[in-house]
């Protein structure tokens, strides 16, 4: 009986700070995407770049950013925190 054929591992690409990371899962968490970035700062914090006409928006740990291929590749940033409007 012939084996089944093993499917190839999707693989989902995205770029942090200009460095290309890549994922064989769909889904991560703000938490799982710092986790991987080699001595990460918490002090920063970590922004997904807006697509199109779209704001920059502050990824928190528990947030779950999709890489499915209508999104991709998604492009995030570190920032230090600010404060805005504070007098």
């Amino acid at each position: 009986m012939p084996e089944a054929a093993e499917h190839p591992v999707e693989k989902y690409f995205y770029f942090v700070d200009g460095v290309k990371y890549e994922s064989e899962e769909e889904v991560l968490t703000g938490a799982q995407i710092k986790a991987r970035i080699p001595n990460f700062d918490n002090a920063l914090i970590l922004m997904l770049e807006g697509e199109g006409k779209e704001p920059d928006s502050i990824v928190t740990d528990d947030r779950s950013i999709s890489f499915a291929k209508g999104h991709g590749p998604r492009r995030f940033f570190t920032t230090p925190p600010a404060t805005f409007g504070l007098k």
